[in-house]
């Protein structure tokens, strides 16, 4: 894995236990989103609303609380739900569970082995952030998700930058705290980073910046 370890990777996803998924959407959603990172909840969601589409895999599905709240065009979407933590797969899974979801626990820095039919958009929302190595070697996540999509899908997600946006007071501190913790690792994920890895890859690409976020929008392989 471009010499990241197995315990960097188990690390940037322990800490969703279920104790911390039922107050995620309250602390994080809610709380960080407004104050701290300055990416309000609600244009994350109108970001799901534009580019979701009915054959949709979700990579990093915290608690689904954006599959839960988004508007698909069929009231009977195919959803995946992939990420390497089984309590907050569950926890997805249980709370869009009137659209059985598909679940496949996967590390996306590794190749994807799972066998499952290709999709048409794939979310990564706040993902980027929490995996380990520089923006260069995450990248090889975009690798991976493009072997699961169909050739005119769309990729979508945000991630958490601390170089080339504006960061509060509070949002360095926070972000100087999480990455000591290994919660986060993204010392140095900057916005030319974010647009490197998605310019190599994809064919369109439109980066928005939200507060210290990168909100994100890609298609079209290379």
């Amino acid at each position: 894995m471009n010499g990241v370890t197995q315990e960097q990777v188990v690390a940037g996803q322990a800490v969703y236990s279920p104790r911390t998924l039922s107050i995620y959407d309250w602390v994080v959603l809610g709380f960080s989103n407004r104050l701290v990172w300055r990416c309000p909840t609600w244009r994350l969601l109108e970001h799901y609303n534009q580019h979701v589409t009915s054959n949709h895999l979700d990579v990093g599905v915290g608690t689904g609380y954006f599959l839960d709240c988004c508007q698909f065009l069929s009231a009977d979407p195919r959803i995946g739900l992939m990420d390497l933590n089984a309590n907050a797969l569950a926890y997805a899974a249980e709370r869009i569970a009137r659209y059985r979801p598909e679940t496949y626990r996967q590390n996306v820095l590794e190749t994807i082995e799972a066998e499952m039919p290709k999709f048409d958009s794939v979310g990564v929302n706040y993902l980027l952030h929490c995996l380990p190595g520089t923006m260069d070697t995450k990248g090889v996540v975009f690798d991976h998700l493009q072997a699961v999509m169909n050739p005119n899908g769309v990729l979508f997600g945000s991630t958490l930058l601390q170089g080339g946006v504006p960061r509060n007071f509070l949002a360095k501190r926070v972000m100087r705290y999480y990455n000591q913790q290994g919660i986060f690792s993204n010392d140095k994920d900057d916005l030319d980073g974010v647009k490197k890895a998605l310019g190599a890859r994809f064919a369109e690409v439109s980066v928005e910046v939200l507060g210290c976020a990168a909100v994100f929008v890609a298609r079209g392989v290379r």
